[in-house]
């Protein structure tokens, strides 16, 4: 192993498997989001890419020092920074969609501008060189994370998807526990070996809700909520 790095290959190994969850259900998001608009579809696909650029980087480097390798720190290190702007991106897509059971924006109106999370990404990384630290991003993380699963149980509640909706509050839940989780000095085998447990079911819930969301583009042309039908006006009237 390198240096006091101690990652039996078993560990290396599995950590791939939450990465590629975590991309296959944001990947699962592009199609509805391009239906809905090409400029959602590119930044959901953007941030897709960041996001697995994350995982895949540090799974990479834990691989690597599990094999005698060398201790490729700035792999390691990429993991929040690829991760808050995967997540700002897909956030930003999910959020020109009208809200649930409301009208279009028009024109985009309430959408935060791109270069408007491009700064926030930004500041927290001039923020985290000067503290040598990527707790920052750690941050934004979570944010963004916390952001893309609201809109996410929303779209789900105005679909009537409880077990999506459900499982949106799983993800959430595992996202805020990883990430103190994750960022911690002392990983030793045994945190890492529940850090990626828990980090597999948690992503296997994003998958859940992504799948069971994508899903409704057979009824509907995109993940915007469907118009309500001509009974349920006439029971609310």
């Amino acid at each position: 192993m390198s240096g006091t790095l101690d990652y039996p290959l078993s560990l290396a190994v599995e950590d791939f498997v939450p990465v590629v969850l975590t991309g296959a259900g944001a990947a699962l998001l592009i199609g509805p989001l391009r239906r809905h608009s090409v400029r959602g579809g590119r930044s959901g696909a953007a941030g897709t890419a960041l996001i697995l650029l994350g995982g895949l980087s540090k799974a990479v480097w834990k691989l690597v020092v599990a094999l005698d390798g060398p201790d490729l720190q700035v792999m390691n290190k990429a993991l929040f920074p690829c991760l808050s702007a995967g997540f700002l991106l897909l956030a930003h897509a999910l959020l020109t969609l009208p809200a649930a059971g409301g009208p279009e924006p028009p024109g985009g109106r309430g959408t935060p501008p791109l270069w408007g999370v491009a700064a926030a990404w930004t500041a927290t990384g001039v923020v985290g060189l000067l503290l040598t630290s990527t707790a920052p991003h750690m941050v934004l993380t979570i944010v963004a994370v916390t952001v893309c699963a609201v809109r996410l149980i929303l779209l789900a509640r105005s679909h009537r998807d409880t077990a999506a909706a459900a499982a949106g509050g799983l993800w959430l839940t595992g996202m805020y526990v990883l990430g103190p989780l994750a960022a911690r000095p002392d990983q030793s085998v045994a945190l890492q070996w529940v850090e990626q447990s828990a980090n597999t079911l948690t992503q296997g819930a994003f998958v859940l809700l992504a799948w069971r969301l994508a899903r409704h583009r057979h009824t509907a042309p995109s993940l915007a909520p469907s118009p309500p039908s001509p009974q349920a006006e006439r029971r609310r009237a």
